[in-house]
C-alpha cells in the first residue's frame, strides 16, 4: 500500500509534466508503459514476469487468430488463459488439502496470486475473443503491452477493452488543464467513498463490520443480522467504487476515459438492473463473451435459462475457488432466472406492477435479496454462513446484541445518507455524488469530517477488498 501511496503523491504529477512535454504519440505510448511496469514491479518482479509472459502470449496469439479465425485457434487461447489463472487462483486451494502429504503440494498450495491477474486475464481473453469475431485490431506490441497493464488499471480493473482504448492511447492530443480539474474531482469523490468504506469496516475504536462478523454467535439477533449484512453491502460498495472512481480520475488527468463500474446500484428495482450497475465491466463481460454466445446455441427456453444460471456460477467462482462463492453466483443466477421467469408470467397475464407502491416494492425486494447473498461472500466458512441465514430469515431471531450503539449510528446514518444523495443524482440524471457538486467550503468541510473519523477512529489501515480477487 506504500508504494501505492507514494506513486500517487509523487510519480503521477511527474508522469504528468512529462507526458505533456512529450510531442510523439509514441513516445507518450512508451512513457505510459515505462511508468506502468515501473509502478507494477513494486509488487515483485515475480507478478511483474507473469503479466508479461501473459501480455506476450495473447498479442502472439491475436495476430494467430486474425490470421485463423478457428474455433479451434480460440479455444487454444482460452485453455491458456484460463489455465494460467487456475495456476495462481484455483490450484493453491486444491493443493491445499494435500499440502501435510507431498512437499509439492505444499510448495502449490502456497503460491501466492499475483495482483490484478483475474481483470488482465479478462482483458487478454476479450482481446482474442473480439480478433474471433473479426474485430479491426491492430495494435502495436507496446500499445497491446500498456493496454495489459496500464497503471491504473492493473490492479483491480475496471476491465476495460481494447476497441474502446486504442484510439485514445493513439490521439495526438495532450492531457489539458481541464482534463485534470475532471480528474481530480472523481479522485476526490472516490477518496471520500474509500474513507466511508473504512468507516464501515473499522467503525469508531475498531468496532465496525470486520470486528462483527469477527464476534458473531450462533445466536445473532434479527435486527443485528441484517445490520451487518447491510454494513458489508455498502463497505464493498464504497470500498471498490471509490477505487474505480479513483481509477477513472487518474486516467482522466492524462486524457483517457476509462468505463464505469458502479452507477448507484443500491438504488435497482429488479435483480437485472442491479447486475447492469454492480461491477459493471465484469458484469458486460460475462454477458457479452459468455453469456450471450452460449445461450445463442440451442433454441430452447431451458437451455438459455441454465446459461444464465452458469454464467453467474463463473461470475462467483472469478472471485474465488471457493464453494461459498460457487454457491453466492448459483443464488445471483437463480434470482435473474426468477425475475425473468416473473417478467414472462406477468405479460402472459396481463398484469403489471406500477406506481410508487410497485417501485417501491420490486426495490425493496431486490434490496432484501442482494443483501441476503452477501452472506455468501462475506461469510468466512459454512458454520457462520448457516448461522447468519438462520438469523437474517427468522425476524424473531433473539440473543445477546453483539453490535455497540456506535455500529448502528454509523451503518444507519451512512445508509440513510446514500440513499438521500443518491436518489437526488438519480433524479436530476447526474453522473456524479450530490458532494462533488456543493459549495467548495461546505465539500471540503465534509472531506474533514470523514477523514478526521477515518484517522482517529477507525481500526488499523485496511487493504482493498477486490486485490484479494
Amino acid at each position: 500500500m506504500t508504494s501505492l501511496y507514494l506513486w500517487f503523491l509523487f510519480g503521477l504529477p511527474a508522469l504528468w509534466l512529462l507526458a505533456r512535454t512529450m510531442r510523439p504519440v509514441r513516445g507518450r505510448q512508451l512513457l505510459f508503459l515505462a511508468a506502468s511496469y515501473a509502478f507494477y514491479l513494486t509488487f515483485g518482479w515475480r507478478f511483474f514476469v507473469i503479466l508479461i509472459a501473459s501480455s506476450l502470449f495473447n498479442f502472439v496469439w491475436g495476430g494467430v487468430i486474425r490470421r485463423t479465425p478457428t474455433a479451434r485457434m480460440l479455444w487454444i487461447g482460452i485453455v491458456a488463459n484460463v489455465a494460467l489463472l487456475s495456476v495462481f487462483k484455483y490450484l493453491p486451494s486444491l493443493a491445499s488439502v494435500f499440502a501435510d502429504s507431498t512437499g509439492l503440494a505444499a510448495r502449490v498450495a502456497h503460491l501466492a496470486l499475483p495482483i490484478g491477474i483475474s481483470f488482465w486475464t479478462f482483458q487478454g481473453l476479450s482481446y482474442l475473443f473480439d480478433q474471433y469475431r473479426g474485430e479491426q485490431l491492430d495494435p502495436s506490441l507496446t500499445e497491446f503491452l500498456l493496454y495489459m497493464g496500464f497503471a491504473p488499471t492493473v490492479l483491480s480493473g475496471p476491465i476495460c477493452r481494447l476497441p474502446e482504448l486504442l484510439p485514445q492511447l493513439r490521439h495526438e492530443s495532450r492531457a489539458t488543464w481541464e482534463n485534470v480539474v475532471a480528474g481530480a474531482r472523481s479522485v476526490w469523490v472516490g477518496v471520500l467513498l474509500i474513507t466511508l468504506g473504512r468507516l464501515l469496516g473499522g467503525g469508531w475504536n475498531g468496532q465496525g463490520v470486520n470486528w462483527g462478523f469477527d464476534h458473531v454467535s450462533s445466536h445473532l439477533p434479527f435486527g443485528d443480522t441484517w445490520l451487518l449484512l447491510i454494513g458489508y453491502g455498502f463497505q464493498l460498495l464504497f470500498d471498490f467504487a471509490g477505487y474505480t472512481r479513483v481509477v477513472i480520475g487518474i486516467a482522466q488527468a492524462f486524457g483517457i476515459l476509462l468505463p464505469e463500474n458502479f452507477r448507484r446500484p443500491y438504488l435497482s428495482t429488479t435483480p437485472s438492473v442491479f447486475w447492469t450497475r454492480w461491477h459493471m465491466t465484469l458484469s458486460f463481460w460475462i454477458r457479452d463473451y459468455l453469456f450471450i454466445p452460449l445461450a445463442t446455441v440451442r433454441r430452447e427456453v431451458w437451455w438459455r435459462n441454465l446459461m444464465l444460471v452458469m454464467s453467474m456460477v463463473v461470475f462467483g467462482l472469478w472471485h474465488k475457488a471457493s464453494l461459498l462463492f460457487i454457491v453466492w453466483g448459483t443464488y445471483q443466477g437463480l434470482l435473474l432466472l426468477a425475475h425473468r421467469l416473473t417478467q414472462q408470467w406477468q405479460r402472459r397475464n396481463g398484469v403489471q406492477f406500477s406506481g410508487v407502491m410497485g417501485s417501491v416494492s420490486s426495490w425493496a425486494i431486490t434490496f432484501v435479496a442482494i443483501n441476503l447473498g452477501w452472506i455468501l461472500f462475506r461469510a468466512r466458512d459454512w458454520s457462520q454462513a448457516g448461522d447468519l441465514f438462520r438469523s437474517a430469515v427468522n425476524p424473531f431471531a433473539s440473543g445477546a446484541s453483539v453490535l455497540p450503539v456506535s455500529f448502528v449510528v454509523l451503518v444507519v446514518g451512512i445508509v440513510v445518507a446514500y440513499f438521500l444523495i443518491e436518489g437526488w443524482a438519480e433524479r436530476k440524471g447526474e453522473s456524479h455524488s450530490l458532494l462533488a457538486r456543493l459549495p467548495i467550503e461546505l465539500r471540503f468541510a465534509c472531506y474533514a469530517g470523514i477523514f478526521y473519523f477515518a484517522l482517529f477512529h477507525t481500526a488499523e489501515p485496511q487493504s482493498f477488498i477486490y486485490f484479494q480477487f
